[in-house]
């Protein structure tokens, strides 16, 4: 047999001739929606993280009791629980109680949640990296402790945060393929329908795990080139 047809255009000929091979190809526009839809979902999820993970942070950081109470058990059940159960009890348990929820926004809260959950922690100790003396000498210009921690603290902190973040943002990402259980129409769901209809497993979630690594090699490449930045300003 020439060698041409073991590693050249045997090869190929022989992959495309595969109907999984067509079936991906065809199947492509729709994976790539549901990959923005992933990324859309991921980026919603992480901001309301982000907002409700900074008031967890300075909650555990709190002298107040009832905050560092509400903060400390909110951020344990969310990292002590599995979040597949906990999308399962919003999505079917707790949010029809308050409204007519859909999978979507349901999927949103869900992963924003536990993702706020695990924000707070890396915001916590993000704060507490920070030299102490920094808090001592705002304090010393007259700043009261809001002032300090706004204007000294945070930005401080925020370079320290950024690592941890990105690996956040990337862990999410990967996580949002759990709402496929709710039909919520991202990557997994959609290769989940396709899988159902031409039963190409190997094709289809062989593709979708290569879309899963580009878009979060990615997300880490640009975080990478940011920490970079931040370190040399």
């Amino acid at each position: 047999m020439p060698l041409v047809e073991i590693f050249g255009l045997g090869i190929f000929d022989s992959i495309t001739s595969q109907r999984g091979y067509a079936v991906v190809i065809e199947s492509f526009p729709y994976f790539l929606g549901g990959a923005g839809y992933t990324i859309a979902l991921t980026f919603l999820s992480l901001s309301m993280g982000m907002v409700l993970g900074l008031f967890l942070g300075l909650g555990k950081l709190s002298a107040n009791r009832i905050l560092y109470f509400l903060s400390t058990a909110f951020i344990d059940f969310f990292r002590g629980t599995p979040l597949f159960v906990q999308i399962f009890l919003l999505y079917f348990g707790v949010l029809p109680l308050f409204y007519d929820n859909d999978p979507i926004s349901s999927a949103i809260i869900a992963l924003g949640l536990n993702s706020a959950a695990y924000i707070g922690e890396i915001v916590r100790a993000g704060i507490q990296a920070v030299d102490p003396g920094q808090q001592e000498a705002a304090r010393s210009l007259g700043m009261n402790q809001r002032q300090a921690m706004t204007y000294v603290i945070l930005p401080q902190a925020f370079k320290i945060v950024i690592p941890p973040m990105i690996n956040e943002f990337i862990a999410l990402l990967k996580d949002s393929s759990l709402v496929s259980a709710i039909t919520v129409p991202e990557l997994m769901h959609r290769g989940d329908l396709v899988f159902a209809n031409t039963y190409q497993a190997t094709w289809i979630f062989a593709s979708i795990a290569v879309i899963y690594f580009v878009i979060t090699k990615t997300i880490s490449t640009i975080g990478d080139k940011v920490e970079r930045r931040l370190a040399t300003d």
